[in-house]
């Protein structure tokens, strides 16, 4: 059985060590994405021994994983491709472990892995820390997902209509899975470490909440369902906006209405639209700050991004569900 191994990578530093890792085994091929916007300079990873002439690096659109993972297994010669993210590392006899859980029924089209998010000790992790966390439960992710390869040319492959790291990967098993495809769990584990972020960065993965909305238009309100996604929090956060809204436009009704008993109809309106806001934020806030450290720091960056998240998030899902009004569903490419 021929396996190839497909790493979409912006050159992180982490690629070094996912490579060292992937060394201990014996892989066909490993295809290195290089997915940076300017690849004027090469990617210029360090290869070790082991893998010295099964390494090489296939030049990617700069156009996000989804389309960079394309651009990888239409280039693999594997009849399984097992996408890696750059940033995890396998645990000792990950090769060992991959080929014992593809050997599965036809039916089978993809194995996941096990995906561990050391935690730091002696002290509660921080939002970003738990958010990170959450790929230990995630479906089909990507991270360490292999299929086989007629599949992915039988469905399309990716979605590239998905810019960002972010449900690209649940949309591939539910088209995969809608073809009469199985998926299943393996046994092999990569460990996925937590990123250094800036304080602010629960702001920036708010842009996720457009790709949400493209789930929506291409499969129903039962998209959480068929992509294994948890609930979220999105009727909160239109509601927390909403009062928010109605307490700003009521505020203005007070302050232009004709006389006394209008202003205060107006008021009343507005200090009650507020209240639920504030009552609303100060709930997110809270479910943030509880499980977490709760120093300084993270309880100022706790507050004011839960004041901000709840409109950034409904902005962001009104934007993707005007864009995507009319996708029609991802379109198979004829591949070799």
């Amino acid at each position: 059985m021929i396996v190839s191994v497909v790493v979409p990578t912006v050159g992180r530093a982490s690629l070094d060590g996912l490579l060292a890792a992937l060394g201990e085994g014996g892989p066909t091929e490993v295809l290195l994405v290089d997915d940076r916007r300017d690849a004027t300079r090469p990617l210029g990873p360090t290869v070790p021994p082991s893998l010295a002439g099964r390494v090489s690096v296939v030049r990617g659109p700069g156009a996000g994983p989804a389309a960079a993972r394309n651009a990888g297994w239409r280039a693999a010669r594997g009849e399984w491709v097992a996408f890696l993210d750059d940033d995890v590392v396998p645990a000792p006899g990950w090769w060992a472990l991959l080929a014992a859980d593809l050997r599965v029924p036809p039916e089978v089209a993809g194995v996941q892995g096990r995906i561990v998010v050391p935690l730091p000790a002696g002290r509660q992790p921080t939002d970003w820390e738990r958010c990170t966390a959450g790929l230990g439960g995630a479906r089909w992710a990507t991270a360490d997902m292999a299929y086989r390869r007629s599949v992915l040319a039988a469905v399309g492959g990716f979605d590239e209509r998905f810019p960002r790291a972010y449900r690209e990967d649940a949309d591939l098993a539910v088209r995969v899975r809608a073809a009469g495809h199985r998926l299943a769990v393996g046994e092999r584990v990569v460990r996925h470490p937590v990123r250094p972020e800036g304080r602010w960065v629960s702001l920036r993965t708010q842009r996720g909440n457009a790709d949400d909305a493209l789930l929506r238009r291409l499969y129903g309100p039962g998209w959480r369902g068929l992509a294994g996604v948890p609930p979220g929090r999105r009727p909160r956060n239109v509601a927390v906006t909403a009062a928010a809204l109605a307490a700003v436009v009521a505020a203005g009704g007070a302050a232009a209405a004709p006389t006394a008993r209008a202003r205060r109809r107006w008021r009343s309106v507005a200090i009650g639209a507020a209240g639920l806001a504030v009552a609303g934020v100060a709930e997110f806030g809270w479910a943030r700050i509880a499980p977490g450290p709760r120093t300084r720091e993270e309880v100022l960056t706790m507050a004011a991004t839960s004041v901000l998240i709840p409109p950034l998030a409904t902005a962001h899902w009104v934007r993707g569900w005007l864009a995507h009004r009319n996708a029609p569903p991802w379109s198979p490419r004829a591949t070799a």
